[in-house]
């Protein structure tokens, strides 16, 4: 690792990317410090020691939505959606079997050989697959420990002969029945905004999905570096499988509330797009992961829905329905090109700023 005297951060950048080794590949050398590039800011660490807070996000049953109880469901999402931006979700339909299958598939992955994994590594997107640490590395200021493998399933299929065979069957199968669960989540979500079941749904919101399977190793120094840095989801709905080493915290009002894994459960939480297109009627809140103190990985694999017309002339905003004298709108319209283009042409973080009037 390079001293503060000569320090490159480009340069060792460029190089560790270069190793395809990864995060992990860091921690299978034994190493007691984390390099340069991995170490924060102070004023990213903010909280990171902090005494647990009090807050929990809310947990929503979805059993019996077909019963008088839908209403209360309903409510229930709203408030959430509202006042967190964040909630968990269980008797969702999801089998336990296929969560975890799909948990121990990207374990099984990322705890492969190097060489195996380095097959993988690179940062190109065109066959919908990639793998590596930090889409961000070459934009940040400083890199999260962690590891990821991104795989765009829809509207365009990847080329699944690209994805790692330990774990194809496993994303498949995860993406195939979150599908089915983000169409029942848009419903309910258009009903707490007072508008019909289907109204998300016609907007196409459903159609495009991108998962991401996230694998945070044991950190050596977790007080200086993060799993995630602070950012807001470029998403309509994230719905995220979490194993049962927590990590995830979500900002709520000046404090960071740990959300805690819950056998059987599944986060969800409201994005960028769906705020605006909400009208600030839902909230996408910043949210970090901590760097991982245990020897057990934390293992994470989520959905990103998103409009599927990425290349079209097509706008989004806050719908007709939800403005009013009274409630005027408060961003401008916007295409999804645009608005991808904004988050990811820098690091990490939020961009709803950008589209606000």
């Amino acid at each position: 690792m390079a001293t503060e005297s000569y320090y490159d951060r480009a340069q060792e950048v460029k190089e560790f990317d270069d190793s395809k080794i990864g995060v992990k590949g860091l921690v299978d050398t034994d190493a007691v410090s984390i390099p340069l590039i991995f170490v924060h800011p102070p004023e990213n660490l903010i909280g990171l020691n902090a005494p647990p807070s009090a807050t929990q996000i809310p947990t929503v049953d979805l059993s019996d939505l077909d019963s008088p109880r839908r209403p209360e469901i309903v409510q229930q999402i709203r408030y959430a959606s509202q006042e967190f931006g964040f909630f968990q979700i269980v008797n969702h339909g999801v089998s336990p079997k296929v969560m975890e299958d799909t948990i121990s598939a990207v374990k099984t992955f990322n705890e492969q050989p190097q060489e195996v994994k380095a097959a993988h590594y690179g940062r190109e997107t065109g066959d919908g697959v990639n793998f590596n640490t930090n889409f961000d590395l070459f934009r940040s200021k400083a890199a999260s420990w962690r590891d990821t493998l991104q795989i765009s399933v829809a509207p365009v299929p990847p080329k699944w002969d690209r994805v790692p065979a330990v774990c194809r069957r496993e994303l498949m199968e995860w993406a195939r029945h979150v599908a089915e669960l983000g169409e029942l989540l848009m419903g309910l979500l258009s009903e707490g905004l007072g508008l019909e079941t289907d109204r998300l749904k016609e907007l196409s919101f459903l159609q495009g999905r991108t998962v991401v399977a996230h694998y945070y190793p044991y950190c050596p120094q977790p007080d200086l570096t993060l799993g995630i840095a602070s950012h807001t989801d470029p998403s309509l709905v994230t719905v995220l499988l979490q194993n049962d080493v927590g990590g995830l915290q979500v900002k709520y009002g000046e404090e960071w509330t740990d959300v805690e894994p819950i056998k059987g459960a599944l986060v969800i939480n409201i994005g960028d797009i769906l705020q605006m297109v909400s009208n600030d009627v839902y909230k996408s809140v910043e949210h970090r992961v901590v760097a991982n103190p245990l020897r057990q990985p934390r293992v994470t694999v989520g959905i990103f829905f998103n409009p599927d017309k990425r290349e079209s002339s097509e706008e989004y905003g806050p719908l007709p329905e939800l403005i009013s004298p009274g409630k005027p709108p408060i961003y401008r319209n916007f295409q999804l090109a645009e608005f991808l283009g904004k988050f990811f042409g820098k690091e990490l973080g939020r961009s709803l700023d950008y589209f606000r009037l």
